[in-house]
């Protein structure tokens, strides 16, 4: 039996449409951003990068593994802060995995980092991760 599945705040369980794309899960333009989930845990990790002033900001996420796939496995998210590794920043929203999967595999196929542009803002007080998945097009 796989684990229970996470329950986050309703402020925190992350926001992305497959709307936004299109064909082979290709953003529709470059306008396009998935908020990660289950940020709240980690806003004093968050509040260091942005006081560090680290940027460009990226994602250090592989794409699942087959057996991750089939215990439909979240996909955790840590970024690229210059040269160092954050610790855990949020996770992909539920059902939208492949979409971060495909983006993962484009970046690759055309020879690119397999890194996603990330932009870091900040809501009523409180730390969201955007990935800017229309820069991944």
């Amino acid at each position: 039996m796989a684990d229970a599945l996470p329950e986050y705040d309703r402020n925190d369980r992350g926001k992305g449409s497959l709307d936004d794309y299109r064909g082979v899960l290709q953003p529709k333009n470059d306008r396009v951003r998935l908020q990660l989930a289950g940020s709240n845990p980690y806003q004093e990790e968050l509040a260091r990068i942005v006081e560090s002033g680290a940027a460009p900001l990226e994602t250090a996420i592989t794409r699942r593994t087959q057996q991750q796939e089939g215990v439909d496995a979240e996909i955790e998210v840590r970024l690229f802060t210059g040269s160092m590794v954050s610790g855990p920043v949020g996770r992909v929203p539920r059902g939208l995995e492949a979409v971060v999967d495909e983006a993962l595999s484009r970046l690759d196929i055309a020879g690119r980092k397999q890194r996603i542009p990330v932009e870091i803002v900040s809501k009523r007080g409180v730390y969201r991760v955007d990935l800017l998945m229309g820069k991944t097009r």
